[in-house]
């Protein structure tokens, strides 16, 4: 009974419940914690996503080219949107992490948010096949998908960051690989971004130097927008 109600509250935000909890268990569990970590099941969540948007998208905008769909679709599958799910489903109360990224306060960090919602959708792909994780995913981002504007350019947290001091009359951001963590094929990078009206660097992290500047820039915004308050 315990474990149902753990799961309860993600449960009900899927809409979809596990028949092999092992499965959802693996897919929140950080590679920090266990051997059975979410990676390879985060990396089979990535496609499944991917593929479905992009159906969507094709069949939702018929009149719509190939450059503003694939944008379209960027928006929708980005580390951002991810990480923001996470929260909405509550999954980083349930992430299963390492001592280290649990005293950093890794089930906060949009990264991991966003590798666990992969993989959750690679787990539930596994039991139950594509139309069921199909059915899933467009539950979630239906409301998303519903705002989207083919003609909007969305801009990335770097260039967003670039405009802000820019604005300012202030000097761009300097970003710098601190460290990388893993496997050749799974890697972790560590990016610090460093403006000259913080005293302290900021710090972001992800499977690719871009997407750790990426993140390293958005949490520099927040922090940034926080100071203004």
């Amino acid at each position: 009974m315990q474990g149902i109600d753990k799961y309860a509250r993600l449960y009900k935000a899927l809409n979809y419940r596990f028949e092999d909890s092992s499965l959802l268990e693996q897919a929140l569990t950080h590679r920090s914690a266990a051997k059975n970590h979410n990676e390879r099941l985060e990396f089979l969540g990535d496609a499944v996503l991917g593929m479905v948007i992009a159906e969507q998208l094709f069949q939702q905008f018929p009149a719509v080219p190939e450059g503003k769909l694939t944008r379209m679709r960027s928006t929708l599958v980005k580390g951002e949107t991810l990480a923001e799910l996470a929260r909405e489903t509550s999954v980083g109360e349930l992430l299963k992490l390492g001592q280290g990224e649990l005293k950093s306060g890794g089930h906060r960090r949009s990264s991991i948010l966003a590798d666990a919602v992969e993989a959750i959708l690679g787990a539930i792909y596994l039991e139950a096949g594509f139309e069921a994780v199909r059915t899933v995913i467009l539950d979630l981002w239906q409301s998303r998908i519903q705002k989207l504007d083919p003609n909007a350019h969305p801009k990335d947290s770097k260039t967003r960051l670039q405009e802000y001091l820019q604005s300012r009359k202030q000097p761009l951001p300097n970003y710098e690989v601190v460290s990388i963590s893993g496997k050749d094929h799974a890697q972790t990078f560590e990016v610090s971004c460093q403006v000259t009206t913080l005293e302290k660097p900021v710090f972001g992290s992800g499977n690719s130097r871009r997407k750790a500047e990426q993140e390293a820039a958005r949490l520099t915004l927040e922090v940034l927008d926080d100071s203004e308050k």
